[in-house]
């Protein structure tokens, strides 16, 4: 580990600087905002520095899990309220970036908020995020996935949070963003024991898929986010013609990633509201 960098970490933590500081000032020392994420997961900063504390600050105890999908090693990061007792849990899905601080901070949140929260990693198949050397060889392990793959390892992300000592039996849901929001809307339709589904900007199943699901689902997408945010009305009709329970909310001006706080387009009104909404979402199906 270079000086600036020992220095940077250092500062936050004599916390001269707070976590969204020490964010910025590894992006500006690396030059984007991957290349910073993906140097704090090779480091191993960000499942020690940044989550042990973190984690308590918030009360809540966080570490590196690892787990079986058949012969398949798998990984991620599960966080859960520090009191003993069960607790529903929620599965969280990455951006096309794989698993970095951002996601981890999110399954911090929801520990904080009662749920034991798995967040997983997607290239784990591919060796885990951390094995890449540069942000865009990452982003390409992402073309290479097969999709079954990736639902079956979601799945069995799920039957590990439903064994877990601290989860309450069939008290699940997920969430996911970007790459991992279409993914958490896909899960909605497989055969599992999900009761709620939440999906930031990602993009809907087909209605072949749609046809499939079977517990509510909530969407949350920004404005200028077009891509997505224009098909949303025709995903709303077609669930209403299948009379399945889909809620969404278009958030003015925000555009595409606006709840992620270590990013340039994080719009802080919009991600407050969105919590919160969230949150209540998962309180009227999985609590």
């Amino acid at each position: 580990m270079n000086k600036q960098i020992e220095n940077i970490v250092e500062e936050y933590k004599s916390e001269k600087i707070d976590r969204r500081g020490f964010l910025t000032r590894m992006i500006a020392l690396t030059g984007t905002y991957a290349a910073a994420h993906l140097l704090l997961e090779q480091t191993g900063l960000a499942q020690t520095v940044v989550s042990d504390k973190e984690s308590k600050k918030s009360n809540v105890d966080s570490s590196a899990v690892e787990y079986k999908n058949g012969s398949v090693n798998l990984s991620g990061y599960l966080s859960k309220p520090m009191k003993k007792g069960k607790y529903p849990a929620i599965i969280v899905i990455h951006e096309n970036r794989g698993l970095n601080e951002h996601t981890r901070d999110v399954a911090r949140r929801f520990a904080g908020a009662g749920y034991v929260a798995l967040a997983t990693d997607a290239l784990s198949r591919s060796g885990g995020t951390a094995s890449f050397e540069t942000p865009e060889k990452a982003r390409e392990a992402f073309g290479k996935l097969e999709m079954k793959d990736v639902m079956s390892d979601l799945n069995a992300s799920l039957d590990f949070l439903n064994s877990h000592k601290n989860v309450k039996k069939d008290k699940l849901a997920s969430i996911g963003f970007c790459w991992g929001g279409a993914r958490s809307f896909a899960l909605a339709g497989e055969p599992n024991n999900l009761k709620a589904a939440v999906v930031f900007y990602g993009t809907a199943p087909t209605n072949e898929q749609l046809a499939k699901v079977h517990c509510p689902v909530l969407g949350i997408y920004g404005e200028t986010d077009t891509r997505i945010t224009s098909k949303v009305p025709e995903v709303d009709a077609e669930m209403k013609k299948l009379k399945k329970y889909y809620d969404y909310k278009v958030y003015k001006d925000a555009g595409h990633a606006f709840f992620n706080d270590t990013g340039d387009r994080y719009n802080a009104e919009a991600a407050k509201d969105a919590w919160v909404k969230t949150l209540e979402f998962l309180k009227k199906n999985v609590k």
